[in-house]
Formats: C-alpha cells, sequence, structure tokens
C-alpha cells in the first residue's frame, strides 16, 4: 500500500470529519440568534404602551369591524424574564381580552394569543399561534399556524383560520407591526408608533396586577 496515498486521504477525512462538526455545532446558535436579538429589541420597551393603527385590512370583512373607531394600544409587560418571554397586551378601546405571548424556544420563537373574558376566564378560542419560521431576522419573526391551533380552528369551524400565518416586525426607533395573513390574499396590518409613549392602558383581563 503506498502510504503517501494513504496518509493525505486520511487527512482529508479528518478534516472533514472536523468541518462537519463545526457546522452541526454553529447553526443552532446562528439560526436562533435573530430570534435572541428580535425578542430583546421589543423588551426594551418594557413597561411602555404605544398605539397604532390598522393599515391594511385586506379583503375587507363584511361584517362589523371590531377595530373601526376604536383606540388601538399595545403596552408591552410581562417582562419577569424578558429573554424568555414577553406578554403584550393589544388593547382595542374598551375590549382588553387580547395578549399577545412571545417566548423563547429552543430554535426560535413561539407566539401565541391568550383571548379571557371581562372575568378572566380563558375564552373557547385562546392560545392559538405558532413557532417562528427559521431563521427570521433581528427585524422580523413569523409564525405559521401549529397542529394544535388547526385543530382548535376546525373544530370551532373557524377552516379559514387553519391557513394562517402571523408575523411581527419591530424597528427599535420608529415601529412595531402586528400581521396576519392567509394564502388566499388575506392580509391585515397593524403598526405601532414607537416613537411616542402613551399612557399605561388597564390591565388586560385575567391579570392581577396592571
Amino acid at each position: 500500500m503506498n502510504m503517501f496515498r494513504v496518509f493525505p486521504m486520511m487527512a482529508l477525512l479528518a478534516a472533514a470529519g472536523c468541518s462537519q462538526q463545526a457546522t452541526e455545532g454553529v447553526p443552532d446558535d446562528v439560526a436562533t440568534a435573530p430570534a435572541d436579538a428580535f425578542l430583546a429589541t421589543v423588551a426594551a420597551h418594557c413597561g411602555k404602551a404605544y398605539a397604532g393603527e390598522v393599515v391594511e385590512d385586506n379583503p375587507a370583512s363584511t361584517g362589523p369591524d371590531p377595530f373601526a373607531g376604536k383606540r388601538l394600544v399595545m403596552h408591552v409587560r410581562g417582562c419577569d424574564d424578558p429573554a424568555h418571554e414577553l406578554r403584550i397586551p393589544f388593547h382595542v378601546g374598551d375590549d382588553h381580552s387580547r395578549t399577545w405571548v412571545l417566548s423563547r424556544t429552543e430554535h426560535g420563537l413561539r407566539l401565541k394569543h391568550d383571548h379571557r373574558h371581562e372575568d378572566g376566564s380563558p375564552d373557547a378560542i385562546t392560545l392559538y399561534g405558532g413557532d417562528s419560521k427559521p431563521p427570521g431576522t433581528a427585524q422580523r419573526q413569523e409564525f405559521p399556524v401549529d397542529a394544535d391551533s388547526v385543530a382548535m380552528f376546525r373544530k370551532a369551524d373557524m377552516l379559514a383560520s387553519t391557513h394562517n400565518t402571523w408575523a411581527m416586525e419591530v424597528d427599535a426607533d420608529s415601529q412595531f407591526v402586528y400581521e396576519l395573513t392567509r394564502p388566499d390574499g388575506r392580509r391585515f396590518r397593524v403598526v405601532f408608533d414607537l416613537t411616542q409613549p402613551v399612557a399605561l392602558p388597564p390591565a388586560p383581563w385575567g391579570a392581577d396586577t396592571p
């Protein structure tokens, strides 16, 4: 056997193995870094509230519009462990039933919608959402509907919602965006002005403290 041919081959295989190990060790950190950056940017607004407006709602609903003429306010709170979870109530006029729950997972972020009645009890349709679509960016994260939410929507005969994708965008110096889209062309976006904090709203329904 020609050892001069064997040694280079062994060296090449060893290098390939090291390269593979490095590649296998890096992606999780690289892929999840945007999630950490996104969460940190939102967390920088803990304790503050901002007014928003619906900038897209297509196609327009044929029924009563729950957002028309209502003051829209997001409040970044629930910041006890901001590197792992944030709770962001979304107030629509005097309706304090909605809270976005943004939490860290092993592979990215998770968005859930916590819906409550005025007495604090959970709505029948609550805690729906999904995990972020990797890798996302420090400015935008998308959340396709997860299997549990699909099952919930089907049980409630909300079939259109089984195709939901939610998204959040943040620019620390200007705006925060909440978005809902569907493959059929449905597109809903609310933009909040981060340059002008507003008075804090009441605590969301179901919360123990303001």
